[in-house]
């Protein structure tokens, strides 16, 4: 029996309803696979406790969060939790667990799923991994950008060689991973090295790196037209690695090119911790009206449970995330299985319910 303690920070808004159906999901699988016991601790970290208390995440939280086996959040902020400088709050506790843990490498996959509506015309068959490096670029600046007379603002972008070393070097691994899954193997590096001289020294570390992968191809884009091609020609990528700031926004781009941001799952992942959380915000909205879409969320429960498989070699784990992964697809097909921004019907504990029910008949099978 492998246990694995889950840190989580169920956080605001939305937070805690998806937070509640991927957990039921993570727990049903484990339970059906066997030899998996999954343990969670519930970490009040979050923007409403940074309006209680003036503190969104304290020192033992962050202990607590470091001594598990992994880490899982649902949503953190609120628009009105802001600092003098209109920063947001929730950077508080993502920025912190993400630097302080060298949660290097924000993995977001790109998937489009039968059944799920798409704005693309072309928008079937979409499945590729963006790779961002999550600790240096532009955000390296949160918290010490200088603003002089509330007439001159600045931030300096930080890329270091062994941090674009460590995040490249993990997109040429993904790929590999997926090698036999697909038709090519290829590594795409985005970037604006034909302006900055920050990127064109990302660039050349990546072209150094990646004459270690001989069999994977490479591409370079730079940034302006990499949007434009994930719009255009979204089937073409395999893994696709950038900057910090750039990473953030192509990973949005590609989650509005197959159902939005309900469906982007994420993990922030270092070489010992790792973070999962859907790639949405807190929505506070809707928060409450058992409308949200836990596909995400979901998701990033498999994530998890992948990432622990391969951490600690455990086929288990690997097998209830894949387990995850394909009743998540199935259960999309249907329209009364989706969520309103999906077009479909389902609430959200629906949508939960009906990925637990294909869960079951998987394990049937």
């Amino acid at each position: 029996m492998s246990t694995y303690s889950i840190a989580v920070l169920a956080g605001d808004g939305i937070g805690s309803e998806v937070t509640a159906e991927a957990l039921r999901v993570v727990d049903t699988a484990a339970s059906l696979v066997g030899g998996l016991d999954i343990e969670t601790e519930a970490i009040a970290a979050s923007a409403v406790q940074w309006q209680q208390t003036g503190v969104a995440i304290t020192d033992d939280q962050f202990d607590r969060c470091a001594a598990a086996s992994a880490m899982y959040m649902g949503a953190i902020g609120l628009p009105e939790a802001l600092h003098e400088d209109g920063t947001e709050v929730a950077g508080d506790v993502i920025f912190k667990l993400r630097f302080d843990l060298d949660l290097y490498a924000g993995v977001r996959p790109v998937k489009s799923y039968p059944g799920v509506p798409s704005l693309l015309a072309h928008g079937d068959d979409i499945d590729y991994i963006v790779v961002r490096e999550n600790v240096e670029g532009l955000y390296a600046s949160r918290g010490a950008g200088v603003n002089v007379r509330d007439e001159i603002a600045t931030d300096t972008i930080v890329i270091t060689r062994v941090g674009t070393e460590k995040v490249v070097r993990k997109a040429f691994a993904l790929a590999a991973e997926r090698a036999g899954t697909r038709e090519f193997s290829r590594v795409t590096c985005v970037d604006k090295a034909n302006v900055l001289a920050s990127y064109a020294f990302f660039r050349k570390v990546f072209d150094e790196i990646g004459t270690e992968f001989p069999e994977t191809e490479k591409e370079r884009v730079y940034v302006d037209a990499m949007t434009l091609y994930q719009v255009q020609r979204p089937q073409s990528f395999d893994v696709v690695v950038a900057e910090n700031m750039f990473g953030d926004i192509i990973s949005d781009l590609s989650a509005g090119t197959v159902g939005g941001l309900g469906l982007a799952s994420s993990g922030d992942i270092g070489d010992t911790h790792g973070l999962f959380q859907p790639a949405h915000g807190s929505a506070p909205t809707i928060a409450g009206q058992n409308i949200a879409n836990p596909s995400a969320a979901i998701l990033s429960g498999s994530l998890m449970l992948s990432w622990l498989g391969q951490q600690h070699d455990d086929d288990k784990a690997r097998e209830a995330g894949r387990l995850i992964d394909v009743a998540v697809a199935d259960a999309l097909v249907s329209a009364e299985n989706r969520t309103v921004d999906l077009r479909g019907t389902a609430s959200t504990t629906d949508a939960g319910e009906a990925v637990i029910r294909r869960l079951h008949e998987l394990s049937a099978q």
